[in-house]
């Protein structure tokens, strides 16, 4: 087993200096990855290191667009093929 050290919303917020309330917007937002099991969230370290650097969000926010592209390129894709 593998072990990565996870840990609870209120310890994130220890460790960051944050409210609890702040730890839960960011999981929303995407900026702080966590795991929900049951009712809790479980949070890795790494994820705590990605919230300090952004990394995290910023991947949240490339996937946005990226789905937002999704149809525009299927169609250049299917025209392409009909023009083959």
């Amino acid at each position: 087993m593998n072990s990565t050290k996870v840990y609870t919303t209120d310890q994130v917020a220890e460790i960051l200096q944050l409210s609890s309330n702040t730890v839960y917007d960011l999981i929303k937002r995407g900026e702080i990855l966590a795991k929900k099991i049951g009712s809790v969230y479980r949070i890795p370290a790494n994820s705590i290191s990605f919230a300090l650097t952004g990394l995290d969000y910023d991947l949240y926010l490339a996937e946005k667009e990226d789905k937002k592209n999704i149809a525009m390129i299927e169609d250049a894709l299917s025209e392409a093929r009909t023009q083959i």
